[in-house]
């Protein structure tokens, strides 16, 4: 099988939150482009956005959003998501709020009942999109 010649490539944004540990915010690869797991944290203090749910599930898909559009790519353009719920009794108010923001577009998905998440999230969510 021949090797691509195209060079992954770290991308970093200060619209998400700062990666924690020893990771990327995503990668660029071969037209695609994999974001790390996304927490309800502010990209401006690095502080979970409250503790109300509706709150955090935004703020996790306008991380997911800003971390997308550093990469060259956008909502619309996500092939998939995996979302880690710390509560699966709120996976009608999760999809509402996703279903909103997705609008029309429909990603293929994975929902997970997860229990406590780093810090005290409710949500946390990951995606793989098509680079425009």
């Amino acid at each position: 099988m021949k090797q691509s010649s195209q060079i992954p490539h770290a991308v970093h944004t200060d619209l998400a939150p700062r990666p924690r540990g020893h990771y990327s915010q995503a990668i660029v690869h071969g037209g695609l482009v994999y974001c790390s797991g996304q927490l309800p944290l502010d990209p401006r203090t690095g502080e979970l956005a409250g503790e109300i749910f509706g709150v955090q599930v935004q703020t996790v898909l306008n991380n997911l959003a800003a971390v997308l559009a550093a990469s060259g790519s956008n909502l619309q353009c996500t092939l998939r998501t995996t979302v880690f719920l710390a509560d699966i009794r709120q996976w009608d108010e999760f999809d509402a709020i996703y279903a909103r923001t997705f609008g029309t577009h429909r990603p293929a998905r994975t929902v997970v009942p997860a229990g406590p998440l780093h810090g005290g999230a409710l949500i946390e969510m990951d995606a793989v999109a098509a680079v425009l």
